[in-house]
């Protein structure tokens, strides 16, 4: 074996690269690099002839296995792994293997990359949106049992989705019986963002809330009306302060009895 792997006249990039490669075929490895064994933990010959399924979770060596065989043929797309060290020890990878010929006999040559920085980094990122996400659906209490939901920035799918699972519990938690949902500061939204906003009226009714929404501009207006949205039961106001004076109004004409009841 030893003499077929002299005959890669690339022997010597592979040796000396940043990125750990594996070369392998019928399920046994022929040979690994510098960088491999560091990143293993593992000399050349504690894993020459051991099998490259080894390094993977039970869960993943059957589609790891069709994979293998596939490229034999041609080069497989990059995915992501999480493999094992030889301590045990786990580590995130992106994986690329591609077919090669050690002399006349078909091998794969595989190169892992230590992807758990980007890994740490996108979890950051993740939480970061979320906690930018829960602050989005921040009840602004005005007084007993009215609030403000003060609509800001860009909206994707799963912030919308976001924002109707959170809302209803808030608005129970926070015992409100009123909502203005002021769209004001909106930048931009699309057909199925603004179909999701608006169902957070019809849930609200349900928990017998009354809505009313303010800066609703034109275009979302005109959304709403190509989504089939009735809003006409909804009390629309240009701002938010002339909401506060519709229900200042309000609760005079009802000679001072209770405005915001539950249904």
């Amino acid at each position: 074996m030893s003499d077929k792997i002299s005959k890669i006249d690339y022997l010597d990039v592979m040796e000396y690269s940043l990125d750990p490669l594996i070369i392998h075929t019928d399920y046994r490895i022929m040979y690994i690099n510098q960088a491999a064994e560091e990143f293993f933990g593992a000399k050349k010959v504690e894993v020459i002839e051991s099998s490259p399924l080894d390094i993977f979770k039970e869960t993943s060596k059957t589609a790891i296995r069709k994979r293998i065989q596939s490229a034999y043929e041609h080069p497989a797309d990059v995915i992501e792994e999480t493999i094992f060290r030889m301590d045990g020890t786990t580590v995130d990878v992106e994986l690329y293997c591609h077919p090669l010929l050690v002399g006349d006999q078909k091998a794969i040559q595989t190169y892992v990359r230590d992807i758990t920085e980007r890994k740490k980094a996108e979890q950051k990122l993740i939480q970061m949106m979320t906690h930018i996400n829960e602050l989005s659906a921040t009840l602004v209490p005005l007084g007993s049992e009215l609030a403000v939901l003060p609509l800001v920035g860009n909206f994707d799918d799963q912030r919308a989705r976001q924002l109707l699972e959170i809302i209803p519990v808030k608005v129970q938690n926070q015992n409100i019986s009123c909502i203005i949902i002021d769209f004001s500061g909106i930048y931009s939204l699309d057909h199925v963002v603004a179909d999701y906003l608006f169902r957070i009226n019809n849930v609200l009714s349900i928990l017998g809330v009354q809505s009313i929404i303010t800066g609703l501009r034109p275009e979302l207006a005109m959304i709403a009306t190509n989504l089939n949205l009735d809003l006409s039961a909804i009390p629309t106001m240009a701002t938010v302060k002339d909401a506060l004076s519709y229900l200042g109004l309000k609760v005079k004409n009802s000679n001072n009895k209770r405005f915001f009841k539950r249904k």
